[in-house]
């Protein structure tokens, strides 16, 4: 249809979802599973159907949490995604219903190296569960959760 999107593990650092969420750095460290980044997203050029964007966003995030439970064994409750600012508005995540928490501070990591490339990015997530600020900084997982978490 011309559109590629694409899911994987959850950015490492990011200030701002951190405090969205309000967890400590060692439920982060366990829970960390529970978040997934929409790493690409792409309408080829030339497509030209309305509102294509924001109802494949829209659509992904309704089957999203199933799909993620079925390939890596638990659920995803946030998705996030960072889009370049000076290049792209949002403005399709927006009207998907994810929520813009800030700008990132301009850094990239390579391995375990963080390096400073001056291009921020705009930090949008989507919860997949209406409870996931509650669920992901509360002192213990409800059960239908803990399955997923790591023991370190």
């Amino acid at each position: 249809m011309g559109c590629a999107n694409w899911w994987g593990t959850s950015a490492f650092k990011s200030g701002h979802r951190e405090k969205w969420i309000g967890w400590s750095q060692e439920q982060k460290t366990k829970r960390l599973i529970f978040v997934v980044n929409n790493q690409r997203f792409l309408v080829l050029p030339g497509i030209q159907i309305k509102n294509l964007a924001s109802k494949v966003l829209a659509l992904n995030a309704i089957r999203l949490p199933a799909d993620w439970l079925a390939i890596h064994g638990h659920l995803a409750l946030l998705a996030e995604t960072f889009v370049d600012y000076s290049r792209f508005a949002g403005t399709c995540y927006r009207a998907a219903g994810w929520l813009p928490l800030g700008q990132t501070s301009g850094y990239g990591r390579k391995g375990d190296i963080y390096y400073y490339h001056g291009e921020t990015k705009t930090i949008f997530v989507k919860p997949m569960h209406k409870d996931v600020q509650k669920i992901l900084s509360a002192p213990f997982l409800p059960p239908e959760f803990a399955g997923g978490e790591r023991q370190w």
